[in-house]
């Protein structure tokens, strides 16, 4: 049996966490190490949530270009202090992101993003994909919520499933979470383009 502070060292090396919320963590979950990483999660994303109003004027624009020279991405993601933007963990995010736009082809940022006429557009598509099937008004409104919130996993970076996480359980804007939970720092994706040879223009 591992001794407690081996467990706490354990668990900051997992999560990133301090010490005393790692204590306080290893506390709430009895000693049980997956409950306690879950306990961090969540104080962290809440956390996160707290930093919305602070202002994330530094951070780093990266870069990915795929072997074969033939798509590109650049992203900017932002946080609030240079000393952060430094730190292998936010490099990291950058890296993942660009390579997460280059594999998963978003088009928008997030699902405020998405302009109301596409979404019209969508919903009278679905609503027409389901004319022959004799549903209630409000079931077909459910399953065209129901394909909306699809979309927006499909073509939202943020809404996206992470593409290293092969279990498919952590979106984008987890990962995002995960890191201003790590930084204390609020951290923001801005912007990004792909650009793949043949398309646009």
């Amino acid at each position: 049996m591992a001794s407690h502070a081996e467990m706490v060292k354990r668990l900051r090396e997992l999560t990133g966490a301090g010490v005393m919320d790692c204590k306080a963590a290893l506390e709430a979950s009895a000693g049980e190490m997956q409950q306690a990483i879950e306990f961090l999660r969540k104080k962290g994303l809440a956390d996160a949530a707290k930093k919305t109003h602070r202002t994330a004027r530094e951070g780093l624009v990266g870069s990915y270009i795929h072997p074969g020279g033939k798509i590109g991405v650049l992203v900017e993601v932002g946080c609030e202090t240079d000393f952060v933007a430094r730190t292998d963990g936010f490099q990291q995010l950058v890296k993942d992101l660009a390579m997460q736009v280059a594999a998963a082809k978003p088009a928008y940022l997030s699902p405020e993003d998405v302009p109301g006429d596409v979404l019209a557009k969508e919903r009278e598509i679905y609503r027409q994909q389901m004319a022959d099937q004799k549903k209630p008004p409000h079931v077909l409104d459910k399953i065209v919520e129901g394909k909306i919130e699809k979309f927006y996993a499909e073509q939202c970076l943020l809404e996206q499933p992470f593409i290293k996480d092969a279990a498919g359980k952590t979106k984008v804007k987890d990962l995002v979470g995960q890191v201003s939970a790590q930084t204390g720092e609020r951290v923001v994706v801005r912007r990004f383009s792909r650009f793949q040879v043949g398309e646009g223009g």
